[in-house]
């Protein structure tokens, strides 16, 4: 499964060029779910989420639609990782499973400061758990330091299946690396005066590598991969148009699935 989307459903500028100028601002989300495949929750990077609201967002939602989550910057942008474990399960007991089987993965989001350390890094990826509450839970990192970019954080994020976001068209570091059981994308690179927020070439070009990914495949024209390629298999994929020039990043999701739609 493919699913894209973009990175919240509130923002003022989007009303009279994606949202209809009439629309409700309570109805935004139910808007944005009919549009798109998936959206990246970052509200709960900022403040924890009450249970009572992940329930009404999966009820606002249709039955197919996947929600990633932020995990909260208090768990992340810490000094030493491995002492985020009473915040990890704070966040993750708070009610995120109330979204059930619309509970997509949760990106860990590190500060740009903050170096590769193999010891840190490894004993906070031993504190995301696989399950909760037999459900499986699936977890993302995405790193902002060059010194991540190394066969050593590739093989650890493998080991434990976590995935290493791939922050496409960004000055954040690239990993064409498949670490786990599914592809989490952020793309920054909307631009304003495309229509689409891309051009045509760059919409076909990023539909291609989400179906060479979800096929087990690895795409041809991304940076080789720093610690050999990963078995082969069918894998969902999460792409999420981020930042850049946002008033485009709906337009930019839209197309690009209305492009897949189109090579099914």
């Amino acid at each position: 499964m493919i699913r894209v989307g973009i990175g919240g459903w509130t923002y003022a500028p989007w009303r009279g060029v994606f949202y209809p100028p009439e629309l409700v601002h309570r109805r935004e989300l139910e808007f944005a779910a009919g549009k798109l495949s998936s959206i990246e929750i970052n509200g709960t990077f900022y403040a924890a989420q009450k249970p009572e609201v992940f329930m009404r967002w999966r009820e606002e939602t249709p039955a197919d639609f996947v929600f990633s989550l932020k995990a909260p910057r208090y768990a992340t942008h810490r000094r030493t990782l491995a002492a985020a474990g009473a915040t990890i399960e704070r966040f993750l007991g708070g009610g995120v499973l109330q979204l059930q089987d619309k509970l997509g993965p949760i990106n860990w989001q590190l500060p740009p400061q903050m170096c590769f350390d193999p010891i840190d890094f490894e004993a906070f990826l031993k504190l995301l758990p696989p399950r909760l509450d037999s459900r499986t839970i699936r977890h993302a990192v995405e790193v902002r330091h060059a010194s991540f970019q190394s066969a050593a954080c590739v093989e650890m994020a493998r080991h434990y299946g976590v995935a290493l976001v791939l922050a496409g068209d960004s000055e954040h570091p690239w990993f064409s690396d498949v670490t786990a059981s599914f592809v989490y994308v952020r793309l920054m690179g909307t631009q304003s005066g495309e229509p689409l927020g891309y051009p045509a070439a760059q919409i076909d070009r990023w539909a291609h590598r989400a179906r060479c990914w979800a096929n087990g495949g690895a795409p041809e024209d991304l940076p080789p991969p720093l610690a050999g390629q990963a078995s082969a298999g069918c894998r969902d994929v999460f792409l999420y148009f981020i930042s850049g020039f946002k008033v485009a990043n709906p337009a930019a999701a839209q197309a690009l699935i209305q492009r897949l739609a189109a090579s099914d």
